[in-house]
């Protein structure tokens, strides 16, 4: 473990020398980022210029929602995202025979190669607007709602991280596997809506199936509001992210067996 650890440090410390080499790069896209963010709280603004409530979410709890959404797609994205968008291009290419001589686990070469480190910056404007909403609606959390709220923040990393790499094994038999990549990354916006806009198979289908809708709708109520009991939902995104890695898991593993290079 200590040895994963130590490459997991050396591979972040290789992709910061990386982005600083192009540094105007890296602005622009942490430029990019922050004005897509709040685009999405102006849009939250002229929403309640006509409404109160969205269901039994008021307005800094949106905001809080969107703050939180915003922590987990970027630490997901600055953590995963650049690997698993490139996995296709590695079974394309045949360059994941060169993976599978390395000396540590395939899924963890394919995962963490590379970092998006203006992700991170993005993730802590994020914060910034969870604490900002936390003090408009007056409310101090306990002790036990920040420790669930950074461990489903955690977990919902995970989901994300699953379920992306299941799609992205896909492309063993599929050659170009971008398409599912991309379409689910872009799916992710829904997580940033309170949970109480969908309804019927939709709602069921990405709040237990592809559980997409509880990944930020969870951890923001536990954080927004003291009365709100922290075992269920805690329990159902737990169960989420350890069913959802442990079946990506199994579909990798059956990919490896049946993987033939890309020169045989």
């Amino acid at each position: 473990m200590q040895r994963y650890w130590q490459i997991y440090v050396l591979l972040l410390r290789n992709s910061l020398i990386r982005e600083m080499a192009f540094k105007a790069n890296f602005l622009l896209w942490l430029v990019t980022e922050l004005l897509w963010f709040f685009g999405q709280i102006v849009f939250v603004e002229v929403l309640f210029l006509h409404t109160e409530h969205i269901g039994d979410w008021s307005k800094w709890e949106v905001v809080l929602l969107i703050g939180t959404h915003q922590i987990i797609s970027q630490v997901f994205q600055a953590v995963f995202y650049v690997n698993l968008a490139n996995l296709p291009e590695l079974v394309r290419t045949g360059r994941m025979d060169l993976m599978l001589l390395l000396p540590v686990d395939t899924q963890f070469a394919v995962s963490a190669y590379r970092f998006g480190l203006d992700n991170l910056v993005n993730a802590l404007v994020g914060v910034a607007f969870v604490v900002f909403s936390l003090g408009k609606l007056g409310v101090v959390p306990n002790a036990l709602q920040i420790g669930c709220y950074a461990t489903a923040v955690f977990l919902g990393a995970a989901i994300h991280y699953a379920i992306m790499f299941t799609l992205a094994t896909l492309s063993f038999w599929i050659v170009r596997a971008q398409g599912l990549i991309y379409g689910y990354f872009n799916f992710l916006s829904i997580a940033r809506y309170p949970d109480q806009v969908f309804a019927g198979v939709f709602k069921f289908i990405f709040s237990w199936l592809i559980p997409v809708i509880v990944v930020a709708n969870t951890p923001a109520r536990i954080l927004a509001r003291s009365s709100a009991q922290p075992l269920g939902p805690m329990l159902q995104l737990a169960s989420a992210c350890v069913l959802s890695l442990i079946l990506s898991r199994f579909l990798w593993l059956f990919a490896l067996r049946r993987y033939s290079s890309a020169s045989s």
